[in-house]
């Protein structure tokens, strides 16, 4: 009897239990759909679970009451939820999870070599994805050049008021500074860095990563003031079918098509980007049109192979050809330029752009984690600049053979860079007098190198990064260049970063700085160039908040880099430019402050400003130091992106602010109406201005989205023409000796209006 009634209690605790317990289950998605993998965590316990590959959940044998639980998954904003389960109820909650635009989970690669987290990152890394891109920028016509504007201390410099070439600025430092890499791999040398940047359009761009400072360690020269590091997309993750088709009130056209073709043995991305600009604007009444002319055509391809070992082996290539023109009227309507190219009478500049670039990483079937990056590439280009032809030709081959181990709390690697290198074109860089005459001697560079790093965490909140690497050059010999970075969690919201290292950078300026073969300056060097150097020291404070259902990131960056040898251009003379090594010194130091915030509603803000001083300092004939500002380093410059989502419409308002501040301008005198240079030049010194950008996109069913917007909404143009001697009465219009392109510092080109429609098959 006794055992009886000891089983009938147990049999009724069981059953009372289990009423007492309920069960938590639903769906997590995001906008792309369900969200596999997603993770929902009971808060203060360790209860929880992973979603399936239908985004779907279930917690069973939980017990009444009422409980916290966060929701998380990688790209998205974490979320939490307040949860009252009732006994042997079956309680259904589903969670729609918005993008994280602050990126702290984004996979990086720049800083190390190594994949790793942004949040756990030794280096500081700036991440912008393509979803952020295509927000504020027009998907079809956008290219790194209008990404890269997105993040604070970056700039776009506009080398000619003619042709307006441009390059990427970081921190202050002209383009051939920044290095650019394609998938983690260098390919984009000296005459690309100013010829080559526009033809990498958006319709490529997974996301692009960004690092400030001297990089020379991993990347060797042209990586004195930073990385851009472009992800290109994964043909895995991208619709069968995209197309994406643009015009805009300045008669331009612009457009995206792209496919992919997925087997048992590899996936591939195959796309076209195009851009057509034939419209003459000349507001400012100097003669010359406000904007280029140009044909542009991108083909892009990139295939993924699935090997029976899981190890990677990708290749991409990529075609480039741009027809760019620019100059008088006459020389634009009606495609003159053809037969006017070279013209001594009617002024026109006209660059023929070839590129073609193969690159890829393969890894090796090893037990050991070897790897080799590699990349080829040819640019050649022919252009006139009014009278003046220029032809050049660079050809590069590069692999990095890199080998990664872990060893208990410390990440080796080590790497083997070798770099062919060849130059030619028809100036007095690749050419010498002999008593015969001027032979043709093209720049044949082999360029070698090691490198090693090793990433220690010394315990859970303190990393250390120290590496080297040695190359050596034929023309200078062994170049060494050192870093340390380390980096301190005091808190699980904080991070010190902390940056130390040297950088290097072998100079070809024919290939780099435009002003020699634009306007009518005679070019002088005046000393076989030597490498410029430099010493940097940066500090990096990031935290992270929280304010009710919302987050947000602030980020303050201070920098410090000297500079030795350092070749910057001279102006004094309106008829010469000087080139030369500096026998004194120059630096550029500033501060950088970043807040993004994500609302618990769908708005974002992000907002940026970054001071800096950009200087040099040579002595003077008496011995006195003097110190002089860096022509077109801003001395300060912010931006401010906002970005609300209209969830029941399915739109997206983006809205964008930049701000430029003063900056030094090279010494330029107009002329009288006798064409004799005036006494007094114009200002040296530019007065700050801002640019303003909006756009709204909306989606439709069946993968259908129409975004419309404006650019420079303000019409803001810079006050005086960017050209100097272009009305000479002594000389026709561009030929005069006093003519020069140099003056350009600000847009020229006015408000436009765009309206594009994308269309995906999913």
């Amino acid at each position: 009897m006794r055992k009886i009634i000891i089983c009938v209690v147990l049999v009724s605790c069981f059953v009372l239990q289990s009423m007492a317990q309920g069960t938590l289950q639903g769906t997590l998605k995001g906008e792309e759909g369900t969200l596999p993998g997603a993770t929902i965590q009971i808060l203060g316990t360790e209860i929880g679970t992973a979603a399936d590959v239908n985004g779907f959940y279930q917690l069973r044998n939980l017990t009444a009451g009422i409980y916290k639980v966060e929701i998380r998954a990688v790209g998205y904003k974490p979320i939490q939820k307040s949860v009252t389960l009732k006994n042997g109820g079956v309680k259904v909650l589903d969670v729609f999870l918005e993008v994280d635009n602050l990126g702290l989970e984004e996979i990086v690669i720049t800083g190390t070599m190594q994949p790793t987290y942004v949040s756990k990152s030794p280096i500081k890394v700036d991440v912008i994805t393509s979803e952020y891109m295509n927000t504020f920028t027009p998907a079809a016509a956008s290219s790194i050049i209008e990404g890269v504007k997105l993040v604070n201390g970056i700039q776009e410099v506009v080398a000619c008021g003619v042709c307006f070439t441009n390059s990427i600025s970081i921190n202050g430092l002209p383009g051939p500074y920044t290095a650019i890499l394609m998938d983690g791999t260098p390919i984009y040398g000296n005459l690309a860095s100013v010829y080559g940047l526009n033809g990498i359009p958006s319709m490529l761009i997974e996301r692009f990563e960004v690092i400030k400072g001297p990089s020379s360690t991993l990347y060797g020269s042209e990586a004195v003031a930073g990385v851009i590091n472009i992800i290109t997309k994964d043909p895995d993750n991208q619709p069968k079918f995209s197309i994406d088709v643009m015009g805009t009130s300045h008669l331009e056209s612009f457009g995206n098509i792209a496919g992919t073709i997925k087997t048992k043995k590899a996936s591939g991305f195959i796309g076209l980007n195009y851009a057509y600009i034939n419209d003459f604007d000349d507001e400012n009444e100097d003669g010359f049109g406000d904007n280029i002319n140009m044909d542009r055509y991108s083909f892009f391809t990139k295939w993924d192979f699935k090997r029976n070992s899981k190890k990677k082996f990708s290749i991409a290539a990529k075609y480039y050809y741009e027809d760019r023109r620019n100059g008088v009227e006459q020389f634009l309507v009606d495609r003159n330029y053809k037969e006017l190219r070279g013209s001594d009478e009617v002024y026109g500049e006209s660059i023929y752009t070839n590129r073609a670039e193969v690159f890829g990483t393969y890894q090796f079937n090893t037990s050991e984690n070897f790897k080799i990056d590699y990349s080829l590439s040819t640019h050649d280009q022919n252009s006139y600049y009014g009278a003046d032809f220029y032809k050049a030709n660079q050809n590069i081959a590069f692999a990095n053979l890199i080998w990664d181990k872990q060893l208990g709390d410390h990440n080796l690697l080590i790497g083997m860079t070798n770099r062919v290198q060849q130059y030619d074109d028809n100036t007095v860089a690749t050419q010498d007098s002999v008593a015969s005459g001027i032979i043709n001697k093209p720049d044949n560079q082999y360029i070698p190198g090691v490198f090693a790093q090793n990433e220690w965490e010394l315990s859970k909140n303190f990393t250390a990064l120290a590496g080297a690497r040695l190359d050596h050059y034929d023309a200078h010999g062994l170049i060494f260049s050192p870093r340390l970075n380390l980096k301190f969690k005091p808190a699980s919201s904080t991070t010190i970063r902390t940056n130390f290292g040297t950088g290097f950078r072998v100079v070809n300026l024919f290939t780099e700085d435009h002003a020699f073969i634009t306007g009518q300056r005679e070019v002088v060097i005046a000393e076989a160039l030597k490498p410029e150097t430099s010493l940097n020291g940066a500090l990096n404070i990031n935290h992270l908040y929280t304010v009710g259902n919302s987050q947000g990131m602030i980020d303050i960056d201070a920098y410090y880099t000297y500079f030795e040898n350092k070749i910057i251009p001279n102006y004094d003379d309106p008829n010469v430019i000087v080139y030369a090594n500096t026998t004194g010194h120059a630096l550029t130091k500033g501060l950088g402050f970043n807040v993004n915030h994500d609302f618990y509603w769908p708005l974002s803000l992000s907002l940026g400003f970054n001071w800096q001083e950009a200087t040099e300092t040579e002595p003077d004939g008496n011995g006195e130091d003097v110190e002089r500002k860096i022509e077109f380093a801003q001395d300060y410059s912010g931006v401010a992106t906002l970005n609300y989502r209209i969830k029941k419409a399915k739109m997206t308002v983006g809205y964008t602010a930049r701000i430029t501040g003063p900056m030094a301008l090279p010494e330029v005198f107009d002329l009288d109406e006798n064409g004799s240079p005036m006494k007094t030049a114009r200002p040296t010194i530019s007065k700050p201005f801002s640019f303003h950008n909006i756009q709204v996109s909306k989606d439709f069913s069946n993968g259908l989205n129409v975004y419309l917007g404006v650019q420079n909404l303000f019409d803001y143009r810079q006050p005086v023409s960017p050209l100097v001697g272009y009305n000479d009465p002594n000389a026709n219009i561009g030929f005069s000796n006093s003519f020069d392109t140099s003056y350009a510092y600000a847009p020229i080109h006015g408000r436009e209006l765009y309206l594009g429609i994308k269309w995906e098959l999913k």
